[in-house]
């Protein structure tokens, strides 16, 4: 089973950039799909992007263009670099990793993710 932990959460100026990082241990991640998700307090959790372990990336409507996910086999990592921050942005972030078969029209749900971080938070305002 692997272990996901977060990083890099912290306070940003609306407009401002915010990388976070997830390391994994346990198992290497060249074999999983990697997701990044957001939870808001009094919302469900939702996603905002994920990378296959052969490249493809997939986005929200809301993060695409703004955010990059990123990740490296070697060093077991996943990065989430954030552009353009919106108050509205504002949650605990939370990597997870999910089987290489999970289907891409299933990215978006959180029941595809069988492991989970702990979560960092991120705050934009002013």
């Amino acid at each position: 089973q692997v272990q996901l932990a977060e990083s890099g959460g912290g306070w940003v100026q609306p407009g401002g950039s915010l990388r976070i990082s997830c390391v994994a241990s346990g198992r290497s991640i060249s074999s999983l799909t990697m997701g990044w998700f957001r939870q808001s307090p009094g919302k469900e959790r939702e996603f905002v992007a994920a990378a296959r372990r052969f490249g493809g990336t997939f986005y929200t409507d809301s993060s695409k263009g703004r955010f990059i996910i990123s990740r490296d086999n070697a060093k077991n990592t996943v990065n989430l670099q954030m552009n353009g921050l919106e108050p509205e942005d504002s949650a605990v972030y939370y990597c997870a990793a999910a089987p290489s078969s999970a289907i891409a029209s299933a990215l978006r749900s959180t029941h595809t993710y069988d492991a989970w971080g702990q979560g960092t938070q991120v705050t934009v305002s002013s």
